[in-house]
């Protein structure tokens, strides 16, 4: 798709369809940078903003056990007991 570059005070922007922001998950805010003479725009991303509410949610119904526990101890003892150097 062509546009034009238009003038915003001393900047200049494109428009953008709305069909675009709504398909590549745009919102207020964006990420520019510059790559090999091209203008990337990507969306903000904060990776692993949920996981403390996932952690507390998990605590909370006791879901943040070691699944494996018993076979750690059972390793350990038989690193304490067993192992010879």
């Amino acid at each position: 798709m062509k546009t034009k570059i238009v003038k915003i005070g001393n900047s200049r922007g494109i428009r953008i369809p709305k069909s675009f922001i709504d398909e590549s998950g745009l919102k207020s805010e964006v990420e520019l940078e510059i790559n090999e003479g091209k203008i990337i725009i990507k969306p903000i991303t904060k990776p692993r903003e949920v996981w403390e509410i996932a952690f507390r949610k998990m605590a909370k119904v006791g879901d943040d056990t070691l699944l494996d526990s018993e076979v750690l101890q059972k390793q350990s003892n038989w690193n304490e007991e067993e192992w010879e150097w």
